[in-house]
């Protein structure tokens, strides 16, 4: 497991030597979006339009942040992860037509996202779940919002952060799927150990 401090926009360089259980501080850029902010933008590249921000080298973090405004602006209370699961459907597509870098979530995604991050070099990561409010310390500032109508979870917030983390690889850009080794290990364990001593006690 290694350590990394990276700043968006990232290069393929920077996540092509990421590897599953690395641990990175992400500082500058990243982009709100939900189940319907991640189809409305889908819709919109289809028919030949422009996303209102150029996801290149950005992180999409899966959240629904809590927001207040106040006289300075747009201020984010609480920032925790959504289940990224949801996003499945999606975000192949996404990583392709986009060439965002990094997802931010939890739980874990499925094959096409596997598959697009081998391809196109971008990696899955989950935030810790539970510590909403240590995740918006670390928002320093809301640049944007986009798709106010969708409503304030589903809207696209584009947010400055600083040294935001810890994010752990669990999708690398090499195919690597680290609940996927967990399930094959843990099946592995179960043919060869515990099944037989259950038989053998029958």
């Amino acid at each position: 497991m290694t350590e990394y401090m990276l700043r968006t926009p990232l290069s393929e360089e920077d996540i092509r030597r990421l590897k599953v259980g690395d641990i990175v501080y992400l500082s500058g850029v990243i982009v709100s979006a939900r189940d319907a902010a991640h189809k409305r933008a889908l819709e919109l590249l289809e028919k030949g339009g422009k996303l209102p921000i150029d996801l290149r080298g950005l992180a999409i973090y899966h959240v629904g942040p809590v927001v207040r405004k106040t006289e300075r602006g747009w201020e984010i209370i609480s920032a925790g992860p959504t289940t990224s699961t949801r996003m499945e459907l999606y975000e192949a597509d996404l990583i392709a037509k986009t060439g965002v870098r990094m997802i931010i979530g939890k739980g874990g995604m499925g094959p096409r996202t596997v598959e697009a991050c081998k391809k196109y070099g971008a990696v899955y990561t989950i935030y810790p779940g539970g510590v909403a409010a240590l995740a918006a310390q670390a928002i320093k500032r809301v640049i944007d919002v986009y798709w106010l109508d969708l409503g304030i979870p589903e809207a696209m917030w584009v947010m400055e952060v600083e040294n935001f983390g810890p994010l752990t690889v669990i999708i690398d850009s090499h195919g690597n799927n680290f609940y996927d080794k967990i399930y094959r290990d843990v099946r592995e364990k179960l043919d060869k150990e515990i099944y037989p001593e259950l038989l053998s006690k029958l």
